[in-house]
Order: structure tokens, then C-alpha cells, then sequence
């Protein structure tokens, strides 16, 4: 187990406390057009300036010390007080052109802010804030244009006493990173809608919730479709309507069929009731039916869908019990065939598999080694990540690397979502409601559900080869409306999501919808 603060803290913060607020002179910037000393193995530990880096505000708190990523050492800001510090480092004799900063990093949270940022390179500073990680090490990126030959790597840390972060292994390279997919699932819209629900801009403004959230920078919807519903909602009808508003507002489509008439994951793969004494083979015919009917006619009215998930969370297959995982056979021809309809609508339109549990590597590398033993057709992988149950920061990026390497196929977090407070809005308890529950270091407040946001997209745009597609938020609309519960046979079911909607308890947009406009 490390310790994040240095041995040598006693001994060195008197030397250098005198120094806080002096910038190092200009001459001592490093000027090159890749990263000097970016292991910080330069120079060993206790080095309040090190090889490469200059330093400006209290500069007392930072320093090298041992314990690195990959080497011996690593950089560390950390000071008994409250500071403010930001290490740098000045590249000059660039080539014009978009590059990206890799960093891997661990954090004690509770900063006012603390992350690393490209600024003085010709176009708009860029920044990456460091995800709250203790003890595992985060990989993070940050992209920007370079416009004018120069560009400065800035650590930054305005911290409380005792907050520390670390940052080793930096480098600098041409490329750049960023997001295609900044979406969420708006499945409740509609019912919400009809029954009255109220959404508002930030600011109070009642408005459309589509355009709020297209104007916040969400650029892709999620739909689910359940097959006979006895709400008569989320079924092929409402999708077709709701699909108009999202494509009429420049938004992209991902439809999600659960195959059921009800919710469908790891825990339940209902069949829908109309095809409960089918056969296997009739099964495969009717999720090809089902699957192309729905998007022939998404088709047919000019909002063709950009992306289709066959199946929901199947973890343990779909359609049980014919299509379970422990009848792999079975369920790859079930998910191939709905494949080959959705080819059949548009060859264009990509084929998700979603799992939950992005936590989870050996389950999901079980899963996906399985579908390719037994030939599943798909496109790319989706998986739900939420922090609260399916572990840390850390363990869900190796997860995401390890797919797209392992398999050759992007990846995006299908699902995640936060609580801006543990109060609830109707009588049903909600899902997460105690301090304990929380990720740590994320707090139940509109900051720690923006901040949440973020630290998942940086994890997903730091997937090499741009191959992490993006994020979507579930449930954005699900605000607490009477009638509008989760179970869709009874209307006096409630909400146990109200909190992690993106629409406060005044029905106003939260401040958490400012990470649509991620890279």
C-alpha cells in the first residue's frame, strides 16, 4: 500500500515555504517539442522542482517523490495547508497540428479543483480534471489544436490541507481525442409528458426537454423498445414519435430492444408474453420480425436509427430460458438474428452487444470470448457502469482497454448516472439514498454528479485509438411525476431514480448537463 505523502515533508516544507508565489524565471522552462522528464526519474525523490518543470504559487507543495506508475518516481502535490500550485512545462518548435497529453494519475479528492490542462497553444485552453482515485492509478487525456508552435503542460492544484494528488508517465503526442457520443436514455420522456411533468432550463425557463438537453450538448438519444407494454408506453409507436423530436433536433438515435414486455437485465430476461409458448426456432423468427418492423419503420418515416442494441444487460442471455448463456448456441442465434434484420433495414446502422458491469473484466471477457467461439455478429460493445455498484474508476478502464484490444471493437458506456442529493420527490425510497452508498469522493450534489460525469467520460476518451464511442446518462427525464413509476402495470408504482435525473426537485436543468459539452 502507498503513502501519497513524502517522507521527506518535515525536512523540505520549511526550505521552500518562502519560495510560495515566486514564478521560477522563464529561462528555466524546458523548450522542446516532446515532454522532458515526464517519468520524473530525472532527478530521485524530494525535488521541489523538478528536471524539465518549472513551478509557480506555493511551490512548496510539490515535489518528487518515490512510488511511480511505471518508475522509481512520481510527482506529488500535497501540503499540510491549504495551496495552491500549478507545476508546468513550456514546448516550443511544434508543429502545428492536434495533439494529446497522457497522463496517469491518482487523487485524494476534495480539491477546489485539481487537473491537468494544455493552455498557450494558439486555441482554447483544454482541461482533464484528475478522477478521485486513492489508490489505483487513472489514465487520462487531454487534446488540443496547436496553432501558433508552442504549447504549455500544466498540473494544477488549488487543494484544502492534507489533499494530494500524483502524476507520472506523461507524454506528448500527435493525435486527438475526444467524444462522438454525449447522449442519455429518455425512455420516461413521453409518459412524463402526458402525466404532466414540467422541464426547465437552468435558470427556470420551461422549455422542450429535448431542445434543454440538445442546447446543453447532448448529441445522441437512447430509446428503449419493450414489445407489448402494458402501459403502452416505450413500445413501437412511442418510439416512432419520440425518434421525429430527437432526429428533428440534430440528435443521433440508439434504439435498445429488450426483447420483453417489461425491464430486461442481468436479473430478469422475460419473454414478451405473446411469444412465451414459442419454440427456439420460432424465438428466431421473432426477434427478426420485431426488430426489423421497428426500424423498417423508423426508416420508412425519415429517423432511421444510427445505432441498435440487441438485447439489454444480457450478461445471462435474453429470451430465457431458450436464449441463456447456458445454451450459448441458442443465444447466438438469437442475437444474429437480430443483427441480420437490423443489416437488413440499414447497413449503416451499427450493432451494439451492452452488458452491465463495466467493473467486471473477467465476466465481460468470458461473456465476449463466448461470443466469439460461437460466432455472434456485432459492431461494437456497450456496457453499464455504475460507480456505486460495479467498482472503481480504475477497474472499469482496464475493462474498456481490454475490450477494444481483445476483441478489435469500440466500446461506450451504455449506461452510468449520479444523485445530485439523497433526498427523494415521491414516497418511494430511491435506489440510492445513504452517504454509504456513494462513490467515494463524489458527493450527492449537483457538483459531484457533474463531476462524476466527467471523470467517466475521461475515462472512456482515454480508450487508445479514440476507440472509447462516448457516454450515455440514464434516466435524464425520470423526475418524480404521479404515474410515471417504474412498473408499468401499476400506475401508483413511483420513481426510485428521481435523484439522478438531470432535472432538479424545481424541474430545473442541473448543472451536471454542462458534461455534454466534453470534447
Amino acid at each position: 500500500m502507498f503513502h501519497p505523502r513524502r517522507t521527506l515533508r518535515a525536512l523540505l516544507l520549511p526550505l521552500v515555504a518562502g519560495l510560495a508565489l515566486i514564478a521560477l524565471p522563464a529561462t528555466s522552462a524546458h523548450a522542446a517539442a516532446t515532454v522532458a522528464n515526464g517519468g520524473f526519474e530525472s532527478d530521485g525523490a524530494g525535488v521541489a522542482a523538478p528536471t524539465g518543470w518549472s513551478e509557480y504559487g506555493d511551490t512548496g507543495a510539490s515535489y518528487t517523490e518515490s512510488g511511480g506508475h511505471s518508475g522509481s518516481y512520481r510527482l506529488s502535490h500535497y501540503s499540510a495547508s491549504a495551496y495552491k500550485v500549478e507545476t508546468y512545462q513550456y514546448l516550443s518548435g511544434l508543429t502545428n497540428g492536434s495533439y494529446t497529453l497522457t497522463a496517469w494519475v491518482r487523487s485524494s479528492g476534495g480539491q477546489n479543483s485539481a487537473y491537468m490542462s494544455l493552455k498557450n497553444c494558439g486555441s482554447s485552453e483544454q482541461r482533464t480534471d484528475l478522477p478521485v482515485s486513492t489508490s489505483s492509478w487513472v489514465r487520462i487525456v487531454t487534446s488540443i489544436k496547436v496553432t501558433g508552435n508552442q504549447c504549455t503542460i500544466s498540473i494544477n492544484s488549488d487543494a484544502n490541507a492534507g489533499n494530494w494528488i500524483n502524476v507520472d508517465d506523461l507524454t506528448f503526442a500527435s493525435g486527438s481525442t475526444g467524444l462522438a457520443v454525449k447522449g442519455a436514455d429518455i425512455s420516461s420522456l413521453a409518459k412524463s409528458e402526458a402525466l404532466g411533468g414540467v422541464y426547465r432550463t437552468s435558470s427556470g425557463t420551461t422549455g422542450d426537454a429535448v431542445t434543454i438537453l440538445k442546447n446543453a450538448g447532448m448529441n445522441y438519444a437512447r430509446l428503449k423498445v419493450w414489445v407489448d407494454p402494458a402501459d403502452g408506453y416505450n413500445n413501437k409507436t412511442r418510439v416512432l414519435a419520440m425518434a421525429k423530436r430527437v432526429k428533428a433536433a440534430g440528435m443521433k438515435l440508439l434504439v435498445d430492444f429488450h426483447y420483453s414486455d417489461s425491464w430486461a437485465d442481468p436479473g430478469k430476461q422475460t419473454k414478451p408474453a405473446a411469444w412465451s409458448s414459442h419454440t427456439y426456432s420460432q424465438l428466431k423468427t421473432d426477434v427478426y420480425n420485431h426488430t426489423y418492423d421497428v426500424l423498417n419503420a423508423l426508416k420508412a418515416q425519415g429517423t432511421t436509427a444510427d445505432m441498435v442494441q440487441v438485447g439489454n444487460e444480457i450478461n445471462g442471455g435474453m429470451l430465457w430460458s431458450e436464449g441463456s448463456t447456458d445454451n450459448w448456441s441458442q443465444l447466438a442465434g438469437l442475437l444474429n438474428s437480430g443483427y441480420s434484420a437490423v443489416k437488413a433495414v440499414s447497413a449503416g446502422t451499427r450493432v451494439a452487444l451492452h452488458l452491465a458491469n463495466a467493473g467486471d473484466d473477467s465476466t465481460v471477457r468470458w461473456w465476449f470470448d463466448n461470443a466469439k467461439t460461437y460466432g455472434v455478429n456485432y459492431d461494437v460493445i456497450g456496457l453499464s457502469y455504475y460507480g456505486y455498484w460495479h467498482g472503481s474508476l480504475a477497474a472499469a478502464q482496464t475493462t474498456l482497454d481490454d475490450v477494444v484490444s481483445r476483441y478489435g471493437k469500440p466500446v461506450f458506456v451504455a449506461e452510468t448516472a449520479y444523485p445530485f442529493t439523497l433526498a427523494q420527490d415521491d414516497s418511494l425510497e430511491n435506489q440510492i439514498d445513504t452517504t454509504g452508498e456513494l462513490v467515494t469522493g463524489y458527493p450527492a450534489t449537483q457538483a459531484g454528479q457533474l463531476a462524476w460525469m466527467n471523470a467517466v467520460a475521461n475515462i472512456v476518451e482515454a480508450v487508445p485509438g479514440n476507440n472509447g464511442l462516448g457516454v450515455f446518462y440514464w434516466e435524464a427525464t425520470w423526475t418524480a411525476v404521479t404515474g410515471n413509476g417504474w412498473d408499468p402495470t401499476d400506475s401508483a408504482s413511483g420513481n426510485g431514480w428521481e435523484n439522478q435525473a438531470l432535472f432538479d426537485y424545481n424541474d430545473k436543468a442541473t448543472s451536471a448537463m454542462s458534461w455534454f459539452s466534453h470534447r
